[in-house]
């Protein structure tokens, strides 16, 4: 019989791109450090204002959560209620070592979330591009103690100016400890599910090649064991504390994935049918994330900001436009 777990916490990440502060200080250490652009665009900072729908689509598809860890450097927006029983505020001093900060770099914020004391052994990682689109259960996201996730092996395509460097140092970690053929052969019931639909082709395409050539990443929210997080900050502490002092994001470091891919190789994972959620990326023509926002087409979704946006004030209209009529109702996160 399945069961979940009492309490399982969200944890989302934010930050201010509009505090002329917090914008000085960035550009010094992007002075001082050498940042690079490409990795360390404005796309990536940039605020669309969409963050009170986050806290809206909480409360309306999983009220049953436990706690959301709002992590930001210290501000916050006008609008929050700090008093809100379910709202824990953590500022980026509260858990990463001060010779670590400040940071920008959204790995080393993401790879600290086990030193939160208070957080729940179960817990789901999001970033703020991540909603929820349509109701979900505790069984969404874990199930018997365990992730729930898609088990799905995935060679990496190298496009330019992404996040491919730093999946490769993932990949090379769980090379030291995994390979593919072990993993599919002790965990075959969760590799070869028929709801992974054409993605399964890909698990068994890959059966020639022991190493591990990469993992089907859908840039959801990911479903996170506390216990499995601290075990691979120790087991692999020095490649941890390597990012820890990259102030921004560079091509020589991991990223929490690494975590995702050890509970996977580990077979500490519930198989999730591959339509869960959507990954979309913005541009000028938006009408398939219009769409699925308003016909709730899967339970969560990403709206990543990228590069192919000429027109950023209209898009960002449009969004808010659409998330207001979906949730116009104040929730119990805002003042």
């Amino acid at each position: 019989m399945e069961r979940t777990m009492e309490n399982i916490d969200f944890v989302v990440t934010w930050v201010d791109n509009n505090d002329s502060n917090w914008r000085k200080v960035k550009d010094y250490y992007a002075e001082q450090c050498g940042m690079n652009a490409d990795m360390n665009s404005d796309a990536r900072y940039r605020d669309w204002e969409l963050m009170k729908y986050w806290f809206r689509a909480v409360e309306k598809h999983a009220p049953w959560v436990n706690k959301v860890y709002f992590i930001t450097e210290s501000h916050v927006p006008k609008w929050i209620n700090l008093d809100c029983k379910k709202l824990v505020h953590v500022k980026h001093s509260d858990y990463i070592n001060s010779k670590n900060l400040p940071t920008f770099n959204s790995n080393v914020i993401e790879l600290n979330v086990h030193n939160l004391e208070e957080l729940s052994e179960h817990f789901v990682s999001f970033n703020d591009d991540m909603f929820l689109n349509s109701n979900v259960l505790p069984s969404d996201f874990f199930v018997n103690g365990q992730p729930k996730d898609s088990g799905i092996f995935s060679p990496i395509v190298p496009y330019p100016n992404t996040i491919a460097p730093i999946v490769l140092n993932n990949l090379l970690i769980i090379n030291k400890y995994f390979d593919s053929r072990t993993v599919l052969k002790k965990y075959y019931k969760k590799y070869f599910r028929l709801f992974y639909r054409k993605h399964l082709l890909k698990n068994i395409c890959i059966l020639p090649w022991k190493p591990i050539l990469g993992f089907y990443d859908q840039h959801i929210p990911i479903s996170f064991k506390k216990s499995i997080f601290k075990k691979v900050a120790v087991t692999e502490s020095d490649t941890f504390l390597k990012t820890y002092n990259h102030r921004f994001r560079k091509e020589d470091e991991i990223n929490h994935w690494l975590v995702r891919y050890w509970q996977l190789c580990t077979g500490q994972f519930t198989p999730r049918p591959t339509n869960f959620g959507a990954y979309y990326n913005l541009a000028d023509d938006n009408r398939e994330i219009l769409k699925d926002i308003k016909n709730r087409s899967h339970k969560v979704i990403c709206i990543n900001d990228g590069a192919l946006i000429a027109d950023f004030k209209k898009t960002k209209e449009e969004l808010i436009k659409v998330f207001e009529e979906k949730y116009p109702n104040k929730s119990m996160f805002e003042k």
